[in-house]
């Protein structure tokens, strides 16, 4: 059977909705910061978590906020200035507590019905979101389960403060809205804008900033994030020159010839889409431009399209979660002020559903299904 080579993307739409968000999440997390939003919040879940389960708190929040809402890039900026204010209270690691949530964000990026990957691998694999949800939670849930165990050992020593400060309902609202305008399906871009609204209009109000604290704040949030922005800039024009120059099609198109058994085929599918990960930093356009050539090697080597798509989104996804040049890692670092480098070694998630599903592919046989050539 002869590949049909992937189209081509152009992804410069790509790269500039990710340079909005950055200067969005920057801005919105040094307003809430300033009226108070963000140390309400950390108070909140201070009186109400023991030290111990912070860690997981954070976790399973991403989870249940990114599997919401479909989005890794919007649950980070909306949970790591959280996370680093426990972080600063409970005097923990600010780079354990932000790869916390970028671990948890990862997890719904990869479930989600309504997230991108999870739509675009299904589509190129020609299989039922539900079908694709079933094989992947086998995947997912036990580096979840595992990854909670982990942060409740690690939480072990985090003693929260007995007495946290006063809480003020209203100043926590931006933080409500963000989740319940995302969960409700707007677009991020829409979401971060309705937080910094809410958050400038409710600081003005309680006097707690005026309009040049408001636009000092502005300011600094988004020069906050300048160093990303230039990086994600030149890591766009070096992926685009590696695209037009034929190197991910070249890739694609030969991975196929590499595999004579399906267990091969599996992690032919499997390492391409990670490579092409690494060299995008865009999971949705790695599955997107690995995806026919995937279809094509699965019907040849009798792998269920439910199995195909759930191995292109869950590598894409542990490399997207890990690459220091990814939005995910690069949103999380400018917003706790830490190199992403320093991020990486915490991302226990990330690791383990990478390990995870390669122990799937060479070991876990029960979603295969050889075709007839008559289909």
């Amino acid at each position: 059977m002869k590949d049909t080579p992937p189209r081509k993307t152009e992804d410069n739409g790509g790269i500039m909705l990710m340079l909005l968000i950055f200067i969005l999440a920057g801005a919105f997390s040094a307003i809430a910061k300033e009226m108070g939003c963000v140390d309400n919040v950390v108070n909140l879940t201070l009186s109400v978590l023991p030290g111990n389960f912070i860690l997981l708190g954070l976790f399973v929040a991403a989870c249940l906020v990114s599997l919401s809402i479909g989005t890794s890039c919007g649950t980070i900026a909306a949970l790591v200035p959280i996370a680093v204010g426990i972080a600063t209270t409970t005097g923990s690691s600010i780079p354990l507590a932000t790869a916390v949530v970028v671990g948890g964000s990862m997890f719904g990026d990869n479930l989600s019905f309504i997230s991108d990957t999870t739509i675009m691998a299904t589509k190129t694999q020609g299989c039922r979101m539900s079908d694709k949800f079933r094989a992947n939670i086998a995947i997912a849930l036990p580096a979840a389960l595992l990854t909670i165990a982990v942060y409740l050992f690690l939480g072990a020593g985090i003693q929260a403060d007995t007495s946290p400060g006063g809480i003020n309902l209203l100043n926590i609202l931006p933080y409500i809205l963000v989740f319940v305008l995302a969960l409700c399906g707007m677009n991020v871009i829409w979401v971060l804008m309705v937080g910094i609204c809410s958050a400038a209009i409710i600081g003005l109000y309680q006097g707690s900033m005026t309009a040049e604290t408001l636009w000092t704040a502005t300011q600094s949030g988004i020069l906050g994030m300048h160093d990303l922005i230039i990086v994600t800039i030149i890591a766009a024009v070096i992926m685009d020159q590696l695209r037009k120059r034929g190197a991910i099609e070249w890739l694609i198109m030969n991975m196929g010839r590499l595999v004579s058994t399906r267990r091969g085929a599996e992690l032919s599918i499997a390492g391409a889409v990670i490579v092409v990960d690494i060299l995008t930093a865009n999971n949705t356009i790695a599955i997107l431009a690995v995806g026919p050539v995937a279809r094509s090697i699965s019907y040849r080597y009798g792998i269920q399209p439910k199995r195909a798509a759930s191995i292109l989104d869950t590598m894409s996804c542990f490399a997207q979660g890990l690459i220091p040049w990814g939005a995910q890692l690069l949103i999380a670092a400018g917003l706790a002020s830490v190199n992403p480098l320093d991020i990486m070694p915490y991302l226990y998630y990330p690791f383990l559903l990478g390990a995870i599903t390669i122990i799937y592919i060479l070991f876990v046989k029960k979603y295969f299904l050889l075709f007839s050539k008559k289909r």
